[in-house]
């Protein structure tokens, strides 16, 4: 398992890298709108839709994310700050800070296929519109939000085995725990700092001291993210979200902790660029 998980996460590593550097941006939102349509796909499968429900589902998906990105401007490199996005991504923070935490406690249940389907809209559009919007301004920029990421899980696995004691969610996800989060916290925000200290001119003492708590609230939100989708396959009495990626599950198994992220990401963007 180990050796294949290796494999996956090298060939997955090379591809991205190779569509991140070398798509044009009309080829990059196609991308993006593809990671959109599988992922529905397998948001659909875990919550009981039926064979042509998920396909159908997954393809109004990522159609949904073609045409908003194309009306946004994603489509092409002269666009800088798609203003139209602010609705999408402020609907989906709005989703993981007010919402998930008392979903998370309460451990509710959807309802039926309906509410599954809007569920599925807000977790996973947003995220894959923030994929070409922050591609756009830079694919640096999309990379270090993505490696942030990367580095929460890696710090908080690594910190959780050698550390963990209290459970941090046990009836949702026995594995994780306080310890693994503040290492997870810590790393981010190490990561974090190093990466505006590389941008060398215009960083003041202050954009540091903002940057600490706002890589604490990145943090947060990323394992809302992780615990999010958790919840849901223990509901659904799966393991992984789906089999695609030999050693690491489905799309959504990779991407869970991005769809929590990347729109507050794309958020904060657009309003520096104000």
């Amino acid at each position: 398992m180990l050796k294949a998980r290796v494999i996956t996460a090298l060939v997955l590593l090379a591809g991205l890298l190779a569509a991140l550097f070398l798509l044009p941006a009309a080829g990059w939102l196609l991308f993006a709108s593809l990671i959109c349509g599988i992922a529905a796909s397998e948001w659909a499968t875990m919550l009981g839709f039926g064979r042509v429900a998920r396909h159908v589902y997954a393809l109004i998906l990522g159609g949904l994310c073609v045409a908003a990105g194309a009306v946004a401007g994603l489509h092409t490199e002269l666009t800088v700050a798609p203003f139209g996005l602010v609705p999408v991504y402020a609907v989906s923070a709005l989703f993981w800070v007010l919402c998930v935490p008392f979903w998370l406690r309460s451990r509710w249940q959807l309802p039926g296929q309906g509410a599954a389907a809007l569920v599925g809209l807000v977790l996973l559009l947003p995220p894959s519109l923030a994929i070409a919007h922050l591609r756009l301004l830079s694919p640096w920029l999309l990379l270090g939000v993505m490696a942030a990421v990367w580095v929460a899980d890696i710090a908080a696995y690594f910190t959780g085995r050698a550390f963990g004691r209290r459970k941090l969610a046990p009836s949702i996800s026995p594995g994780k725990s306080w310890e693994g989060a503040y290492g997870a916290v810590a790393g981010v925000v190490i990561f974090g700092l190093i990466c505006l200290n590389s941008l060398g001119h215009g960083v003041t003492a202050g954009s540091y001291i903002l940057a600490v708590p706002a890589l604490i609230v990145f943090t947060a939100v990323s394992i809302i993210g992780d615990l999010f989708e958790s919840l849901i396959k223990r509901q659904a009495g799966v393991k992984d979200s789906g089999s695609l990626l030999p050693g690491h599950g489905g799309v959504l198994d990779r991407i869970d902790s991005l769809t929590s992220t990347l729109p507050i990401a794309g958020l904060v963007t657009l309003w520096m660029a104000l």
